[in-house]
């Protein structure tokens, strides 16, 4: 099964948002944590037992992970199987993007099943050029993974990049956007292969018509409100996955409480996004 296909029904079955895992030092202060590989390890494992049993996606920004060491990325480990025994998708939020080789290494870190790192889809970066991701989509393909790739972000030194113009007069955006849309032609009924689009761009004149899922970071303690998600993605909101981590958070480290806010939020985006 494809992980657009799974996707498409974890969305319908268990609500639109995506929770992201992201142990920020102040969240884990906030907690009442130390900065450090235990406080790091009850942060995590609290958080996505609360959560992973009522949304379909969990996203854990592996950066947050990583600056532990190895014992950070056996807590990730631990986060992603916990997870998907929960029932959640794991998206690995790795922002990764390099050539050949390096690529294909990264790909086998993340969407090859015998990796102990391993997540139903991963983010990447498309500016070494899309053909760069090859590998990533290749592996996606052959796994059943999803890869979304970064196309219009809300971070202020995006549009530099994003907005600029190509050899062929449309955007580096657009060019992302319409290579997507190759990928995913003729898959049923969504593509495994998405955007990343911030939902506090506040506006944008491209197509996000990409026959898959549209991931959207910035709903929440961000700024973004269902409004705003509605306004953005128009008549293709039906594939939007809103994002968010901080704001669901700080919920935190009641499990209950934590769970609770999700549910609000998923309730908020379904009389919003139906």
């Amino acid at each position: 099964m494809t992980f657009g296909t799974r996707l498409h029904a974890a969305l319908h079955e268990r609500g639109r948002l995506c929770v992201g895992i992201d142990p920020h030092p102040g969240l884990l202060t906030d907690w009442g944590l130390p900065v450090d590989v235990g406080g790091l390890e009850r942060f995590a494992l609290t958080a996505v037992e609360a959560v992973a049993p009522h949304t379909a996606v969990v996203k854990p920004q592996s950066a947050f992970y990583e600056r532990f060491g190895s014992r950070g990325v056996a807590v990730l480990e631990q986060v992603i199987a916990t997870a998907r025994d929960a029932g959640a998708l794991v998206l690995l939020d790795v922002k990764r993007g390099d050539i050949g080789s390096t690529s294909q290494a990264y790909a086998d870190a993340y969407l090859d099943p015998s990796s102990p790192l391993a997540a139903d889809a991963v983010t990447a970066s498309p500016f070494l050029g899309f053909g760069s991701l090859d590998p990533m989509i290749d592996t996606a393909r052959r796994h059943g993974a999803g890869v979304f790739v970064l196309a219009l972000t809300s971070n202020r030194e995006g549009p530099e990049v994003q907005h600029a113009t190509t050899a062929g007069g449309g955007t580096v955006a657009g060019l992302v956007l319409e290579r997507l849309r190759r990928l995913n032609e003729g898959a049923d009924p969504l593509g495994s292969f998405g955007a990343v689009v911030g939902a506090t761009i506040g506006h944008t004149d491209e197509s996000l018509e990409i026959n898959g899922p549209l991931l959207a970071p910035g709903f929440g303690e961000q700024g973004a409100t269902t409004a705003d998600v509605r306004r953005i993605f128009g008549d293709t909101a039906g594939t939007v996955v809103p994002s968010s981590s901080r704001g669901l958070l700080r919920h935190g480290p009641d499990p209950a409480a934590l769970a609770d806010a999700v549910r609000r939020a998923n309730d908020e985006l379904a009389g919003a996004l139906r």
